[in-house]
Formats: structure tokens, C-alpha cells, sequence
């Protein structure tokens, strides 16, 4: 699309949105007619009324992109967070109760994740007819792609895949598969049919699904963050466009919908802005929708360091280990506000670097010798979106050992975080040697109006061990609410069923209990404005509590969910 008029977009333009010789580039098209005309003759892929996705071939692509773009216009690189429980959360009580037996009819479950297994019966009716409303596969190239899925990939409609399941080679109908399994797992525990053989059954079995299957990122994104290739992982952008897609549709059908993200990423402020966030927060507004995202397993990762300046000297000490054959790989610092940072380096081998002045557009590319490592340092004083200052450190061929940062501030400081990519994406060994566990939730899940989800054991009711920690930067609460998420009985591929632990999988749980109340709400009548923000407020009037700690906490959030106290709370009993 070359124009924010022209609504058809031409062959040569639909193969850039999937072509590795473009760059991805999120835009706020919307600021000014100035700020749009920067854009003019280019190739425009719009997301909403504020944000739209522009490609650029890679010959124009500076060197040192940061200065030139905004940082907030590089798409980031999300992962996927982890490969007896209704009972815990109070759905059994609940759907027992005469009045009160919610499955979820007349509302949507929407998973923007590694697509479905469609031919697994628990997402088919008792009539092996389909549960699920469309699949947008965003990996199946087709040049007659249509605005209502942004111009690439293929959508299936539920009539294809009745086809295809009534077929001897669905895969010629319909050939979506779901080849890592994430995507189906978390469908299954939110809504998967009842199968009594195997004993499990979804939170809600009786709504209905709209997925997205996300392509993974390209080359020169996993290139620039310094992400191996044989890493999975998605980008921001695509993202966007499938959170979209979910709301488009559920309005198309006028029907609620419960969205759960079970992604995340160590990039970004973590306070709950950047476009990802800023277009959950618009939809978590909306009334209808109820956004969950998982709160990430980051909390023992070691990835996350926060320091304040000592005053007597004028810089602190951050020790870095990376370990033995380490990929590439970027760290972001950012600053409080009102501080200004600056850094040294020291390598493993005694090569120093002084300290790199805090000035606008500063950047360096800085070259080991003894240890044969590029680092390339970018300064942003003060990032478009978020008025705070980022450092973005990038490594290139990085050896082995400590590295030692010293971290200046200017005469007014307020303290810094330092993230480290998230688990999978670099070695085990390559860690803060005094890290802080706190702060530690995954992008999105800063997000204001989501619903952030942790994990916890119901066995003993603990805390899951690897689950992220709040707050945001800001101290805003997150998590919000603990869910089921050690050792869940869950469905696995190839239809078979097995343990899963991890906060995505708490999220699941939650994305089916916020459709329960949805369907309580906009579908019964009992509350027609409801939004993601009084889900939230629903779930916590019926939390469980240990007394003897206080809340709302980082660990915890609001407390332990439970559905059925909630609606006890309603009744004033």
C-alpha cells in the first residue's frame, strides 16, 4: 500500500512484507502530515488508525541504525516463554454451581502464538465439526492476501477446515500445522473439549477459537539483536498485526473475545510502553476484549541487573560473565529518570575503553584486539516513547570471561536497570554475577490495562521457581494475578497429554477463566461494558491470600485466582 488511501496493495509490495531483502519498521503514521510525508513512495502496511509497518530494502539500511530511526521503530524479538488444575483455580466449584455452569458459549478464545493442531478433537464439537472460527497462518505465502489479513499469509475459514477434516489429506485443504506444539498446549488448556478417556478438559469447552500462527522473525532483525539463526523467535511487528487480526474478527462476528500472549521479551523499558504494549493497552480498553499475557520465566535467569550510583566514588560496578562459545547477542540499560548514564568497559584481558561521554547520538564501534569482540554502544538520551535513556550494547564474536561496566551518573540519578536477553537466547553461563530477580517481567507484560499472569504450584502452593518478578520500572503492579502453572496436566502434540510448567501456561488458564466472565458478562447481560480492567477487578475481589504476607507483591501480584470466590463475593456472602 503506498498511500494511507489506497486500500490494494500490488505483487511487488506484498513480497517485501515476507521478503528477507526488506527491513521491518514499526511507524506512528499518524503524528503529522510532516511525519507521514517522510514516508511517501514507500511501502505502507497499516495495523490501526496510529500504527502501520514500513519495509525498507536492506541496501538502504544504515550501518548504525539507532540516530538515524528511533529506537521504538525497530521491531523487537519475542520468544515463547515455556514448552488437577481447574480445581485450584476454583472452575470445577464454579461450573457445579446450578446458574453458574460458564463454558465459555458465545465467546471467542484468540492465541496469537505457533498455530493449532486443528485435527486434535478438543478443538472439534461432538459432531467432529470445528471449534475454531478462522486460522491466519502467517507462514503460508499467498500473493492474493487481502487487507483483513494485511496483505500476507493465508486464512482458513471454519468451512475449510470442516472440509479438510472431512478429507483423506486434510493438509491439501488446510495445511496448517502447529509444529512446535506451544500454540495448541495453551488452546487446549483454555478451552480444549472435554475427553473423558484422558480425563482433562479445558477451562471453557464450549467457546470458540480464532489463531494466529506467527512467522518467525527475519534475518536482518535476529542479525541486528545478534539472535542465532537456529533460534525461534517472532517479531513485534507481526505481533501487532495478529492482536489486530484477533480484534478485527471478533468485532466482525460481534462476539467477545479472551486473547492470551504467551510471548515475551527482555527488550524494551519495561514500564509498559513501546507500540506491542501501547496497542494492548488501547484494546485492553475496548469493551468485549480481555487481554492475558504470561509474566515470563525470567526471575532466576540472572538477566537482570539494578544498580544505583555510589555517590563517593561516581559510578557503580557491573560484572558480567559471558560464557564459553557465546553467540552474538544486544543488552539494554536504561536509565530513571532524571539521571543521565554514561559507561567504561574493561575486557577480560585488561583492555579498557574510558568512559563514553553522555552526549546525543554518541555511538561507538569498539574493536578488542587481545579479544577479537566488536561492541557496538548506542546512546539515546532520551527515547521517543518513553523520555527515558537507553544505552543498547551490542556484541559481536564475544569472548569468554567477565566483563566489567562502570556505570557513571550525572549529578541527579534515580538508578538503572540492565537486561540481558531472555532464556534461549544465550547460553546459561552468560549472566550478571550480581543480578537482581526483581523487575524481571518479560515484554508485554508491563503493559497498564493487560492482565499479567504468573505461575504457581497448587501442590504446595508455591511460587513457580523460574516465574518473572515485578514490579514494572515504575512500580506499577505487575503481576497481577497467580494462576496454575507447575506440573499442569496439559495436551501435548501428536494427541497425546503430559505436565507442563511455566507462566504461559498459567496465562491459558487465566485467558479461560477471563472468557468465563465474559460470557457471565456480555453474553448473559450481567455487565455489557466489561473490559479487560474489570476482569481484572472481578479476579481480585475472589483471590486466595497466604497471611502472612501482604499485598499486592511483586511475587504475587493481587493474590491466587480464584473464579469461584469471585462470584461468591458477588452474592455478598
Amino acid at each position: 500500500m503506498n498511500s494511507e488511501g489506497d486500500l490494494r496493495m500490488n505483487d511487488e509490495d506484498r513480497i517485501k512484507i515476507i521478503s528477507n531483502d526488506f527491513a521491518d519498521g514499526i511507524i506512528e503514521y499518524a503524528i503529522s502530515p510532516e511525519e507521514y510525508a517522510r514516508y511517501a513512495g514507500e511501502t505502507i502496511n497499516y495495523i490501526n488508525e496510529k500504527y502501520a509497518v514500513i519495509y525498507v530494502p536492506l541496501s538502504r539500511i544504515p550501518e548504525r541504525l539507532i540516530g538515524p530511526v528511533a529506537y521504538s521503530v525497530i521491531p523487537k524479538l519475542y520468544s515463547l516463554l515455556d514448552i488437577a488444575s481447574l480445581e485450584a483455580a476454583g472452575v470445577t466449584r464454579l461450573q457445579q454451581t446450578p446458574y453458574l455452569s460458564m463454558r465459555g458459549s458465545g465467546v471467542l478464545l484468540g492465541f496469537i502464538d505457533t498455530g493449532i493442531d486443528y485435527l486434535n478433537p478438543l478443538f472439534q464439537y461432538a459432531d467432529t465439526t470445528t471449534r475454531i472460527v478462522s486460522i491466519w497462518d502467517q507462514t503460508i505465502e499467498n500473493m492474493q492476501a487481502s487487507s483483513d489479513i494485511f496483505y500476507y499469509g493465508t486464512e482458513y475459514t471454519r468451512e475449510q477446515i470442516n472440509l479438510a477434516l472431512n478429507n483423506e489429506n486434510p493438509f491439501d485443504i488446510v495445511p496448517s500445522r502447529d509444529d512446535l506444539g506451544h500454540g495448541t498446549t495453551l488452546a487446549g488448556l483454555a478451552g480444549g473439549t472435554a475427553d473423558e478417556t484422558a480425563e482433562f478438559s479445558g477451562v471453557v469447552p464450549l467457546s470458540e477459537y480464532v489463531i494466529v500462527k506467527l512467522k518467525t522473525a527475519k534475518a536482518d532483525s535476529k542479525n541486528y539483536f545478534g539472535v542465532p539463526d537456529n533460534i525461534i523467535c517472532y517479531s513485534e511487528a507481526d505481533i501487532m498485526f495478529g492482536l489486530a487480526y484477533l480484534v478485527n474478527t471478533a468485532r466482525k462476528l460481534n462476539r467477545p473475545i479472551a486473547i492470551c500472549i504467551g510471548l515475551g521479551s527482555n527488550q524494551g523499558s519495561h514500564e509498559g510502553l513501546g507500540p506491542l504494549s501501547e496497542l494492548i493497552s488501547s484494546y485492553s480498553n475496548q469493551v468485549g476484549i480481555a487481554i492475558i499475557i504470561a509474566a515470563g520465566n525470567e526471575g532466576n535467569t540472572s538477566h537482570h541487573f539494578y544498580g544505583e550510583i555510589d555517590s563517593a566514588v561516581g559510578h557503580t560496578m557491573v560484572e558480567l560473565n559471558i560464557g564459553e562459545n557465546e553467540n552474538d547477542f544486544s543488552m539494554e540499560l536504561w536509565g530513571n529518570t532524571p539521571g543521565t548514564y554514561s559507561i567504561d568497559i574493561l575486557s577480560p584481558s585488561g583492555e579498557y575503553i574510558p568512559r563514553i561521554p553522555a552526549r546525543i547520538d554518541e555511538f561507538r564501534d569498539i574493536r578488542f584486539i587481545f579479544e577479537n569482540t566488536t561492541i557496538y554502544v548506542d546512546y539515546v538520551i532520551v527515547e521517543a516513547q518513553t523520555g527515558s535513556q537507553l544505552i543498547l550494547i551490542r556484541f559481536k564474536n564475544p569472548a569468554p570471561g567477565v566483563w566489567r561496566f562502570r556505570v557513571y551518573g550525572s549529578k541527579t540519578t534515580s538508578g538503572f536497570h540492565i537486561w540481558l536477553p531472555v532464556r534461549g537466547f544465550i547460553t546459561a553461563e552468560t549472566i550478571f554475577l550480581s543480578p537482581n530477580q526483581y523487575t524481571t517481567i518479560t515484554e508485554p507484560g508491563n503493559s497498564m490495562f493487560a492482565i499479567t499472569a504468573t505461575a504457581y504450584n497448587p501442590a504446595n502452593q508455591s511460587l513457580y521457581l523460574d516465574a518473572s518478578r515485578g514490579y514494572t520500572r515504575y512500580n506499577i503492579i505487575s503481576p497481577d494475578l497467580a494462576a496454575p502453572g507447575v506440573d499442569v496436566y496439559s495436551p501435548l502434540p501428536n494427541g497425546e497429554y503430559g505436565l507442563t510448567s511455566g507462566t504461559s501456561t498459567a496465562a491459558a488458564l487465566l485467558t479461560g477463566i477471563a472468557a468465563i466472565l465474559l460470557e457471565w458478562g456480555i453474553v448473559n447481560g450481567n455487565n455489557r461494558s466489561m473490559d479487560t480492567y474489570q476482569i481484572q477487578r472481578y479476579l481480585v475481589r475472589g483471590v486466595s491470600r497466604n497471611p502472612s504476607l501482604s499485598y499486592p507483591n511483586q511475587e504475587w501480584g493481587y493474590g491466587i485466582v480464584n473464579i469461584y470466590s469471585t462470584f461468591e463475593s458477588l452474592s455478598g456472602e
